[in-house]
């Protein structure tokens, strides 16, 4: 984040993603069970809005379902017929079965016996065969459509600005990119199964139950009626939980990411104990949540089990009586009871599906958010692939201001520079000055006026164009998990091991990776948690610097390094950098003043424009930070600036000691 957003942070609006992933009142302690609850679990939260919530809600995942599954439709099909076949096999050896016993085994004909017994053993290989082809399908296209949507998700977070990045949080998107597609994903996996065999091995049941018996086949249709009441019963309670199930699982991602990055800090000022408390309070609420659904949820298994039970005793007592009456032979009520059985079998596959299907529908949703948000930078229609001013930045009357925020974060800047010049960017906290840079860069939007980079108006640029004419250097580096050659070569993949070498040279980092056991191979950690802040900032400008670009981006990121270093390194890097666009923010005047133009920021406006000594003389919000940080109390600032141009510089070494100090 900037300076300026820094600075302006609490004129960001939040919005309904972004609460995600802010602190938020809590109740409960560090282990759920041991609090005594105030009130009823998901009391502090919205109440729950019913069936109609349900139905209203299920298109969106029956439309991701179908979107994603569409380019396997070849597999579905196949999928289909496999369980059509399953199906068919399964429903014809109770009739079989009802067969040998009324007209083989009551009538002691061995022959009939052998016969049919082959053919049901026929029909079981072919059952057995068709269900595990179902079964290794189902589960090849559930993992590739799970990878499709992951990838999507993925694909939709890259092209996200940092303005959507900030109004879902990071960790409500890696939430949604792992957790919920998964979600999704075993769903998908559960339906397979179902979708197809359980409504035609129901429909099939009945409808060979009514050939055997019709009085009797009346009671499966109640049957199906009672357990589809016990089902919307239930899982039109549990719906609504699993919203605030998967906030509560963004909000401990959240916590659990800040503490692992932070933990120096909190350790520091000890305050260990105050985190602790804080995550388990969301944990407490995520615990209780959990509880609510799984408690609702145990109860289905068991009432649709006591249901059916109950259905199978009233089977065999009106069938016990009909058989006694003459009116069903034994052989119908055996067939009977296999097809209650194989609905038994439907009903429980369908209860899985079902419980699964309200946590996937909130993911979809979830998912759905991501994959339906458009980036606020987007791509031009027709983007300019060749900037023909080389190295010529611009901005004319360029401002940016956060949507809904009452005052910009900047306004009416005008700052040109071309090739072979250094502009430097100086200001306080919160004055604009990473924002600039983001401008160019495109990682924002200008809402005002034109930034231009090469002549064209980088939201007319290629992004590609744009991004190797524009190389950057952030305030905080961050390496990626590998190897210092993998990270270096970010910026250029074809680099040989010289130019890498050659970098590292000019970057004052050599010297350290040297030392290292492996060199160039040796293992970074993600984020460069196993190098110390300068050294990471070292290989961020290596690995910059092996991109050659146009225009160079430095957003203060000399900070992190020792004054012998600094001096050291600027110097290498100038001759580097002689012929290219510099644009250089910073804080420490010391770092700047011999820039051959420096701009002063003040509240998002430029403020002076000048060299260190005209400004010095013209611009008093210059004076009060030269005064601040060269610690000059009576106003004289020719002395310390004399001082500080008597050394020679690395852009007089490029460009003289005309207009300097």
């Amino acid at each position: 984040m900037s300076s300026s957003g820094r600075g302006t942070r609490s004129e960001r609006p939040t919005g309904p993603l972004r609460q995600e992933t802010t602190d938020f009142p809590v109740r409960g302690a560090l282990h759920c069970a041991d609090v005594p609850r105030p009130g009823p679990v998901g009391a502090s939260l919205a109440p729950p809005t019913g069936p109609a919530r349900l139905l209203e809600r299920r298109p969106v995942l029956l439309r991701t379902l179908r979107t994603r599954l569409r380019p396997h439709r070849r597999a579905v099909v196949l999928l289909a017929l496999l369980q059509l076949l399953q199906i068919l096999a399964t429903l014809a050896l109770p009739s079989l079965g009802a067969a040998v016993i009324d007209n083989g085994v009551l009538k002691a004909d061995s022959g009939y016996i052998v016969q049919l017994g082959l053919g049901m053993l026929a029909l079981a290989v072919l059952q057995i065969a068709a269900s595990m082809g179902a079964v290794s399908l189902s589960a090849r296209t559930a993992m590739a459509m799970g990878r499709d949507l992951r990838s999507a998700v993925f694909r939709r977070v890259l092209d996200f600005s940092a303005r959507e990045v900030g109004e879902f949080g990071t960790p409500s998107l890696m939430t949604r990119t792992v957790n919920d597609v998964q979600q999704v994903q075993m769903l998908a996996l559960s339906a397979f199964g179902v979708v197809v065999s359980a409504p035609l091995m129901c429909l099939g049941s009945i409808a060979l139950a009514l050939q055997q018996d019709i009085p009797l086949a009346l009671l499966l249709v109640v049957l199906m009626v009672a357990v589809g009441i016990c089902f919307g019963l239930i899982l039109g309670r549990t719906d609504p939980f699993y919203d605030r199930m998967q906030n509560y699982l963004d909000r401990v991602n959240g916590l659990l990411r800040e503490r692992i990055t932070g933990v120096r800090v909190v350790r520091a000022f000890v305050r260990d104990g105050h985190e602790s408390e804080r995550f388990g309070r969301t944990n407490s609420e995520l615990c209780d949540v959990s509880l609510h659904v799984g408690r609702l949820l145990a109860t289905i298994v068991p009432v649709v089990l006591l249901v059916l039970n109950a259905f199978m005793a009233a089977v065999v007592w009106f069938g016990a009586h009909r058989i006694d009456a003459g009116a069903m032979r034994f052989g119908a009520l055996s067939a009977f009871l296999s097809y209650l059985t194989l609905i038994t079998m439907s009903v429980v596959m369908v209860t899985f599906v079902c419980l699964a299907m309200p946590r996937a529908r909130v993911s979809a949703e979830r998912i759905q958010q991501v994959l339906t948000t458009e980036p606020s930078v987007t791509a031009p229609p027709r983007p300019v692939r060749t900037a023909p001013a080389t190295g010529q930045l611009e901005l004319r009357g360029a401002g940016f201001r956060y949507p809904g925020a009452a005052e910009p974060v900047l306004s009416g800047i005008d700052l040109s520079a071309g090739p072979g010049e250094t502009v430097a960017i100086l200001g306080s906290t919160g004055s604009g000055k990473t924002t600039l840079l983001n401008l160019v860069l495109r990682h924002f939007d200008a809402t005002e006026g034109h930034v231009r980079v090469g002549g064209v108006d980088v939201r007319e640029l290629d992004a590609q164009t744009l991004r190797r004419t524009v190389g950057f250097v952030p305030q905080r580096a961050y390496l990626f998990s590998g190897t210092v050659a993998s990270n270096l070569r970010f910026g250029n993949p074809d680099a040989s091991d010289e130019a890498l070498w050659h970098a590292l040279d000019i970057a004052q980092a050599r010297d350290f990776v040297e030392r290292l056991p492996a060199g160039l191979d040796a293992p970074i950690t993600q984020g460069g948690t196993n190098v110390s802040g300068g050294q990471r900032q070292r290989l961020a400008i290596a690995r910059t610097l092996l991109r050659r670009p146009d225009v160079y981006l430095f957003d203060d990121c000399f900070s992190a390094l020792d004054n012998a270093t600094d001096v050291a390194l600027r110097a290498a890097l100038a001759p580097e950098i002689a012929g290219a666009t510099v644009l250089t923010v910073a804080q420490r005047v010391s770092t700047v003043q011999h820039a051959q133009r420096i701009v002063v920021l003040d509240g998002g406006r430029v403020a002076a424009t000048g060299t260190h000594r005209e400004l010095l003389r013209t611009s008093a919000a210059y004076r009060d930070i030269a005064q601040s940080q060269l610690n000059s109390s009576n106003g004289d600032f020719d002395a310390p600036a004399q001082r500080a141009a008597s050394a020679p510089t690395p852009q007089e070494a490029v460009h003289g000691r005309g207009g300097q100090l």
